[in-house]
């Protein structure tokens, strides 16, 4: 317990259940991180938070379109005037725009690179404005497998998971001397409610990929979550512009 103890932690799509975000929140709470979750979906936000809290959590929900600036804005002065402080984002909020390129419009491209990827550069953006009064922080931004290797039907959604990793580097090349942390996490197939529904809500499809792993078994949220917990102790204190792949070996052949 507390290896996050008293740190500030913002989580952004924090509210599906089972999901990456949610998973993380609760635990970074568990050990001893203070958390502001947020979602556009404004209840399931509240609906994390109010579970932290009933744990013996501190933790706070905000309403957040990662897309909007303003609302980036809101976010990181709610934080701080809450919290008094921000150790640790979490950019999470995503959503996968999965189709043959054939059947892609530049709307959908479009939305995929605001959801998955501006967002990341709006909230590193800001968070590092926090961090820099501080003394440091950690930036952990949640890319893809797709993000290193080219997947069918994942044109849009490839291209936001890789301009996440390499604009991750970028920010830890930048930002070390600030005493600022960046680096990006690689999540494989791993069972979250986008998973299923990136599989048309049958757990079998992600079985049957799982099935050819060296780790012969879908992940769970926990193992991106417990990925999360490192990067944002000081355990992670000299990690920076990394690449963490938690895919059950899906990518090392």
């Amino acid at each position: 317990m507390g290896r996050v103890q008293g740190k500030v932690v913002i989580v952004t799509g924090a509210a599906s259940n089972p999901g990456l975000g949610h998973s993380a929140a609760l635990s970074l709470a568990r050990e001893g991180a203070r958390l502001v979750v947020t979602d556009v979906d404004a209840a399931g936000a509240k609906r994390c938070a109010d579970e932290i809290r009933n744990a013996g959590g501190e933790a706070i929900s905000l309403p957040q379109d990662v897309t909007d600036e303003a609302a980036w804005k809101q976010v990181m002065a709610t934080t701080v005037e809450t919290f008094g402080r921000l150790d640790v984002l979490v950019n999470n909020a995503g959503i996968a725009v999965l189709k043959p390129l054939d059947q892609l419009t530049l709307e959908d491209f479009n939305r995929q690179i605001a959801v998955n990827l501006t967002s990341v550069f709006l909230g590193c953006k800001y968070a590092a404005v926090e961090m820099r009064k501080t003394g440091g922080g950690s930036l952990i931004n949640l890319s893809s497998v797709a993000g290193l290797v080219g997947i069918s039907t994942c044109v849009a959604y490839g291209a936001s998971k890789g301009g996440v990793r390499l604009m991750s580097k970028s920010l830890a090349a930048e930002l070390g001397k600030d005493g600022i942390r960046c680096n990006s996490v690689h999540p494989g197939v791993i069972w979250t409610n986008m998973q299923a529904g990136a599989g048309g809500g049958s757990r079998d499809n992600a079985d049957a990929l799982a099935a050819g792993l060296a780790i012969r078994r879908v992940g769970e949220p926990k193992d991106i979550a417990n990925c999360i917990l490192y990067l944002a102790s000081d355990e992670s204190d000299y990690v920076t512009g990394a690449e963490f792949t938690v895919d059950g070996g899906m990518t090392a052949t």
